[in-house]
C-alpha cells in the first residue's frame, strides 16, 4: 500500500513538473520581449520550486512512517481491538427488555373496550350523578365504602406481619364506625392523623415473593396480571358487600351486590371526572402505556 502510494506522488510530481516547464517555455516564445535574457534561468527555477516543495514534502512523508512504526502498529491494534466500539457499547441506549405477553392480542382488544365503556357509558353516567348529588355527600359515600373495606386491609397488613398498621386499621374501623357516623366522616385521620394502610392479597403474595405474572386486561375492571387477578377472589370474601343480602323478594342477592358495587364505582367515579382523559393523552399506544402505569404502580406498593 505504501509503495503504491510512492509511485502515484512521483507520477504526479512529474506531470507537475512538466507541465510547469512547458508552461514556462511556451511564455518565453510566445513573448520573447517580456522576459529579458538573463531572466528566463530564475523563471524556469520559480516555476519549479512547488514541485520540489512537493517532492520534498513526500520525503518527509516517507521518512516520518519510517520513524513512527509504533504508532503504525498502535493504529492496527486499535482497529482489531474494535477501535472506539467499546465506547458506543458503554454509552450506547439499552435495548429495552422484551415484556412477555401472550395475551397481547386480547388485552388489546379488552382495552379498547373498556376505553369505549369509560368514554361512552361510565363517564357521562358519573357526570349526570355529579350534577346531582353534592361533593360533600359523594365523599361521605366514598368514605363510607371505605371504611367497610376494614377486614380487608386489617387481614393482610396482619399476613404481612405488618402488626403496627393492622392496629392502626383497627382503631381507624373503630373511632370512624361511631364518632364518624358509620363512616361517612374520617376523625381518624383529620383528629388523630391516623393514616389508612391500602393492603390487599395480590399486595401480601408480592410482599412473599410471587410475581405479578403475565398481564391481563379484565373487562369493566381494567388492567391487572395473574396474580392480581387469582388475588380477586379471597379479596372478594373479605369483602362485606359480598354478603349482602338483598331485601327485595324479586331481586336476587348477586344482583343486589352488583348494584352496590356499580354504584360505588360511580361515586368514586364522579369524584376523579377528567383525570383518566388526562392520563392517557400523551400516550402513543394506550394498551402498553397503561400495562406500564400499571405495573410500575402494583411493585411500588408492593415495596412500600
Amino acid at each position: 500500500m505504501r509503495t503504491f502510494k510512492k509511485v502515484v506522488l512521483c507520477w504526479l510530481i512529474s506531470l507537475i513538473s512538466g507541465s510547469v516547464h512547458l508552461y514556462a517555455q511556451d511564455e518565453v516564445i510566445r513573448n520573447p520581449d517580456k522576459v529579458p535574457p538573463d531572466s528566463t534561468g530564475e523563471l524556469l527555477k520559480d516555476t519549479a520550486e512547488p514541485a520540489i516543495e512537493l517532492e520534498n514534502a513526500v520525503g518527509k512523508s516517507d521518512s516520518l512512517e519510517s520513524m513512527a512504526p509504533d504508532a503504525v502498529e498502535a493504529e492496527d491494534s486499535m482497529d482489531d481491538m474494535g477501535g472506539f466500539d467499546e465506547f458506543d457499547d458503554e454509552f450506547g441506549s439499552e435495548a429495552k427488555p422484551e415484556v412477555f405477553d401472550p395475551l397481547s392480542g386480547y388485552n388489546r382488544v379488552m382495552t379498547g373496550f373498556n376505553d369505549w365503556f369509560y368514554t361512552w357509558v361510565l363517564d357521562p353516567v358519573a357526570r349526570g350523578y355529579r350534577w346531582v348529588m353534592p361533593e360533600f355527600a359523594r365523599r361521605g359515600i366514598v368514605h363510607f365504602f371505605h371504611n367497610i373495606l376494614f377486614p380487608l386491609r386489617f387481614v393482610n397488613n396482619a399476613l404481612q406481619l405488618k402488626f403496627q398498621n393492622a392496629g392502626e386499621e383497627f382503631a381507624r374501623f373503630g373511632l370512624n364506625s361511631t364518632i364518624g357516623i358509620l363512616g361517612f366522616w374520617d376523625p381518624a385521620q383529620e383528629w388523630f392523623g391516623l393514616e389508612p394502610h391500602e393492603e390487599d392479597f395480590g399486595q401480601t403474595l408480592g410482599y412473599y415473593g410471587v410475581g405479578g405474572g403475565f398481564h391481563i386486561v379484565l373487562p369493566f375492571l381494567g388492567p391487572s396480571n395473574l396474580r392480581d387477578s387469582l388475588s380477586l377472589f379471597p379479596d372478594f370474601y373479605l369483602d362485606p358487600v359480598s354478603y349482602a343480602e338483598s331485601p327485595y323478594d324479586n331481586v336476587e342477592n348477586y344482583p343486589y351486590q352488583l348494584g352496590i358495587r356499580s354504584f360505588d364505582i360511580v361515586n368514586e367515579t364522579s369524584l376523579h371526572i377528567g383525570e383518566y382523559e388526562n392520563l392517557k393523552k400523551d400516550a402513543i399506544e394506550l394498551y402498553p402505556f397503561l400495562r406500564e402505569v400499571y405495573e410500575q404502580n402494583r411493585a411500588k406498593k408492593i415495596e412500600e
